[in-house]
C-alpha cells in the first residue's frame, strides 16, 4: 500500500484535476474547523510561562544549489509574518493547536512574498508564502520532545537536496500546504503549554514552555534507514522514526512515531569532492 502511494506521485495530473482536488480538500478543512467537535487553541498570552520544556533553532539562510537567493530572503519576511500569528499561543488541556487555523491563508495583501515551494512533481519554484515549512518543521520537531500529541502531520513527498550538516533524523519535519496539509497538536495533559517562536538575525528559534517543569526527557532517533530502487528507475529513501522516553533519567518507553518513504530527486551515490 505504501509503495503504491509513492509511485502514484510520479503520475502527471491535469491542472483541472489538481485545482478541483485542492478546492475539495480546502473546503473540507473549513467544514472541520468550524463545525467539528475539536476545541482549537486561540488564546495568545502576553507573557511567557515559567518553565522551558524544549527549545530548538534552525538557520534562516542556507546555501542551496540552483535556488534563487531572493526566495530565501523573501522566506524570512514570510516567517516574520507567520510567527507573529502563533508566538505566545497557549494550548490548554483538551485543546488542539492548528497551524493553518492560527496563521491563516498567506496572501500578498497580508505582506507575504514569493518564497521557495515544493511542487507536487518534486520540482521547486516560487509561490506566495513559500518557506513556511521551516516553521512547521521546527514546531513538529520540538513537539516530539514534549508530552503533547501530534494528531495530524504530513511528510514531504520528495527528498530534494542531499544531506548537508544534518543534525536531525531524515524525515523528522512536517510539510504544510494551506489549508489541507495542516499540523495539529493535541494537549492531552492536565497542564497548559505555550509556543514561543521568533527570529534572530540568522535563526528561527522556537520554545515549548509550560506551567511546571517536565519530569520526562525524549530522545528522537531513526531506524531501518535504507534506499530502495523502483521499477521506473528512481530511488526511494526509507526510514522509521522512534523516540525514547526517560523519566528522571530512567528509560521507561521506546515509542514508534512514524515512517517515511520519499522519492529522491538526486542520485543516492554522489561523487566525492
Amino acid at each position: 500500500m505504501m509503495k503504491r502511494n509513492i509511485y502514484n506521485e510520479t503520475k502527471k495530473r491535469s491542472k483541472l484535476r489538481l485545482y478541483l482536488g485542492k478546492q475539495y480538500y480546502t473546503f473540507k478543512r473549513y467544514i472541520k474547523w468550524y463545525f467539528g467537535n475539536e476545541k482549537y487553541s486561540k488564546d495568545i498570552l502576553n507573557y511567557q510561562l515559567p518553565y522551558l520544556i524544549f527549545t530548538h533553532n534552525t538557520p534562516l539562510i542556507r546555501k542551496l544549489q540552483g535556488v534563487d537567493p531572493v526566495l530565501q530572503y523573501n522566506k524570512v519576511t514570510n516567517l516574520k509574518i507567520a510567527t507573529s500569528r502563533v508566538n505566545g499561543i497557549c494550548i490548554k488541556p483538551g485543546e488542539v493547536f492548528s497551524y493553518w487555523k492560527l496563521i491563516g491563508k498567506p496572501t500578498k495583501r497580508k505582506g507575504y512574498k514569493d518564497g521557495l515551494i515544493l511542487n507536487p512533481n518534486g520540482t521547486f519554484g516560487a509561490g506566495t508564502g513559500g518557506g513556511l515549512c521551516q516553521l512547521s518543521n521546527l514546531i513538529y520537531w520540538m513537539t516530539l520532545h514534549t508530552p503533547l500529541t501530534v494528531i495530524e502531520r504530513y511528510r514531504h513527498s520528495h527528498d530534494i537536496f542531499p544531506d548537508s550538516n544534518r543534525t536531525q533524523p531524515f524525515g523528522s519535519g512536517a510539510t504544510c500546504v494551506y489549508n489541507y496539509l495542516d499540523l495539529q497538536i493535541y494537549n492531552g495533559t492536565d497542564k497548559e503549554f505555550q509556543l514561543i517562536v521568533y527570529l534572530t538575525e540568522d535563526s528561527l528559534v522556537g520554545e515549548w514552555r509550560s506551567v511546571e517543569p517536565s519530569q520526562y526527557n525524549y530522545e528522537v532517533y531513526e531506524k531501518e534507514h535504507f534506499i530502495s530502487s523502483t521499477y521506473w528507475g528512481g530511488y526511494i529513501r526509507n526510514n522509521k522514526i522512534y523516540r525514547r522516553v526517560y523519566e528522571n533519567g530512567i528509560l521507561i518507553d521506546d515509542e514508534y512515531i512514524t515512517e517515511n518513504h520519499v522519492i529522491m530527486m538526486y542520485q543516492p551515490l554522489l561523487p566525492s569532492k
